[in-house]
C-alpha cells in the first residue's frame, strides 16, 4: 500500500477551504464583513466571553479584540456587563448581526455545497465521518 502523504493532503485541504471561502468573500464584503468576522460572529453564542472565543477560534486575543470592537462599531455585535462576574463583559449578537452572520453563513454553506455536489451521497456520507473522527 502506499503511504500517504500527509503533508499533500493537508494542503489539498486547506486549498480547499480556502477557494470556498474567496468564492464569498466579496458577498461576505458586501454584508459589512469580512470573512473572519463571520467566524467570529458564528461563535459567539456558543463562546460569548472574547477569551473563550479567541479560543475557540484559535485567534490571538489581540486580533479577537481588534475584530470584537469592529463588529460592536458595525451594529454586529454588543457587550454586556456579565451578572455573574462583573469584571467580565459578555458578548450577544444583536438583531443585525444575526441578520448577517446568517447571510453569511448561508453562503459559505452554498459555496462549499457545491464542491460536496461533485460526491455521491454515499461519499459525502464518508467524509463527513472521515472529517469527524479527524477532528
Amino acid at each position: 500500500m502506499t503511504k500517504i502523504d500527509a503533508a499533500r493532503l493537508w494542503s489539498l485541504n486547506h486549498r480547499l477551504l480556502m477557494s470556498v471561502i474567496a468564492t464569498v468573500a466579496a458577498e461576505v464584503g458586501a454584508l459589512g464583513l469580512e470573512v473572519k468576522e463571520l467566524f467570529v460572529l458564528s461563535e459567539v453564542d456558543e463562546h460569548p466571553y472574547p477569551a473563550e472565543l479567541a479560543a475557540a477560534l484559535l485567534m490571538p486575543k489581540p486580533s479577537m479584540t481588534v475584530y470584537v470592537k469592529r463588529l460592536e462599531a458595525a451594529g454586529f455585535l454588543r457587550r454586556e456587563i456579565d451578572p455573574d462576574d462583573l469584571r467580565k463583559h459578555r458578548l450577544l449578537i444583536t438583531p443585525a448581526g444575526r441578520k448577517v452572520m446568517q447571510r453569511g453563513l448561508t453562503l459559505l454553506a452554498d459555496a462549499f455545497a457545491e464542491r460536496l455536489g461533485r460526491l455521491s451521497a454515499g461519499e459525502q456520507a464518508q467524509l463527513r465521518g472521515l472529517l469527524e473522527k479527524l477532528y
